[in-house]
């Protein structure tokens, strides 16, 4: 009998989603109020009736351990198959690393391969918001007898430069492979999800190759491997940055999405704590939103997610925004076009979103520059408190970091900055009287 098993790729640093990916693994990092960006991984592989499943972790594991635990709901709780879940680990006479790359994930847990009896081996991004049926990939896999069949889709040519971009001939075999081009050739590009015949990956997997773009699949062609790809047309979407990642949530509030969250007849799994119903009290106004269980609603919530124990007290107003897990929303403060990490207090008429978007934050040029703030996790932002856009304000921070009560767009607050303010201004006195 014909089995598949899958390898999600879940060890990813994700430093383009600032500091939300600081404190977690990036599948780690919660999507759509009340979900986690490797739900729809693992729920593609139990809806595609693929029970053998193995998770490769590595960058600040714990909270994605902690969510995945024994697999329970996916329905991955098994005494066969089931789902693994495997960290880098030291070996007898090898030097102690991470993880290289992609394909080094994989190599390194070879033995895992060779004592498979599974034909064919899914390998799968753990990083992407997407819904694929993997059972028609597998069989256009295994009817053209491919070594590798990669799952390809048109994509912005302006985002192309991030991917591996490819030609396919009439058979859709692959004749041509841009890994990362400066200068895309084409808009179709590979998804990062690949179907290999168990064979051909243990073949090719080799110490000089460490990622599966850059050398393992370059390296097939090139000796002549059966390469082909699969053409996707349905929901996927790289959350790779702070704007796509906001998009992607934002885009679940209109009438019709294209990520169609209640489809009964393809369930996205998560691990879900028992919570009250949600309520919105006398003066709660909400408009097109999500609002997740637990959640108290007192003011105003428009074209918002919010996860699970979200409260929004009297008078305040979130507006085009995410709001994690059990944070607090005081009363009369306005919360606009941010993104808030898990357990972030924000007091009583402060502001969050306010002023001009066309400063970069000076921190990260690159990644905020879209006019959305974003706060860590466990931060207390101080009542009155005015928090421009493109503002970076880190995990842990307390309202006594905040040396003013005003931080312009682009600017950034991190735990500590009044202290170590204190002990810069202190030292030169201190150094004085040792010298003399």
């Amino acid at each position: 009998m014909k089995r598949t098993m899958a390898m999600i790729l879940a060890g990813g640093e994700g430093e383009r989603l600032s500091i939300l990916s600081s404190v977690r693994a990036k599948p780690a990092v919660p999507f759509g109020g009340k979900y986690r960006i490797i739900d729809f991984t693992l729920s593609n592989c139990v809806n595609s009736d693929i029970h053998d499943v193995v998770v490769l972790t590595q960058y600040n594991p714990r909270s994605l351990n902690d969510h995945i635990g024994l697999g329970r709901p996916w329905d991955l709780d098994r005494s066969k198959g089931g789902v693994k879940l495997l960290q880098p680990y030291i070996a007898r006479g090898r030097v102690a690393e991470w993880y290289r790359g992609t394909a080094d994930a994989v190599l390194r847990n070879r033995s895992l391969l060779e004592h498979s009896d599974a034909d064919t081996i899914l390998v799968l991004a753990g990083d992407h918001i997407y819904k694929m049926d993997y059972q028609p990939f597998i069989v256009a896999h295994r009817r053209k007898r491919a070594d590798v069949t990669i799952a390809v889709r048109r994509v912005p040519l302006a985002e192309a430069s991030r991917m591996g971009i490819l030609a396919l001939d009439e058979t859709d075999r692959i004749i041509e492979w841009q890994e990362k081009p400066k200068q895309p050739k084409s808009d179709l590009a590979s998804m990062g999800v690949y179907v290999f015949s168990r064979r051909a990956l243990l073949r090719w997997l080799d110490e000089e190759r460490a990622d599966f773009g850059a050398h393992v699949i370059p390296a097939m062609l090139d000796g002549g491997a059966r390469v082909y790809g699969y053409r996707f047309a349905g929901y996927w979407q790289d959350v790779g940055t702070i704007q796509s990642y906001w998009e992607a949530n934002m885009a679940l509030l209109v009438d019709h999405p294209e990520l169609d969250l209640y489809d009964k007849h393809w369930v996205i799994h998560t691990k879900s704590e028992e919570r009250a119903p949600a309520k919105l009290g006398p003066t709660a106004q909400v408009h097109r939103s999500l609002i997740s269980h637990g959640c108290v609603i007192e003011g105003t919530v428009v074209n918002s997610v919010l996860s699970p124990g979200v409260r929004v007290g009297v008078g305040a107003v979130v507006r085009d925004s995410i709001v994690m897990f059990d944070s607090v929303i005081g009363s009369r403060a306005v919360i606009d076009r941010a993104i808030l990490d898990k357990e972030v207090v924000v007091g009583a008429g402060a502001i969050v979103g306010d002023g001009p978007d066309d400063t970069p934050n000076k921190q990260e040029p690159t990644r905020l520059t879209t006019g959305i703030t974003v706060v860590g996790k466990k931060t207390s932002i101080p009542r009155g408190a005015r928090i421009g856009r493109n503002v970076r304000i880190g995990g842990n921070v307390r309202s006594a970091d905040f040396v003013k009560r005003v931080v312009p767009s682009g600017g950034s607050v991190d735990a500590g900055m009044v202290r170590r303010a204190d002990r810069r201004a202190i030292l030169p006195e201190e150094a004085a009287r040792s010298a003399g």
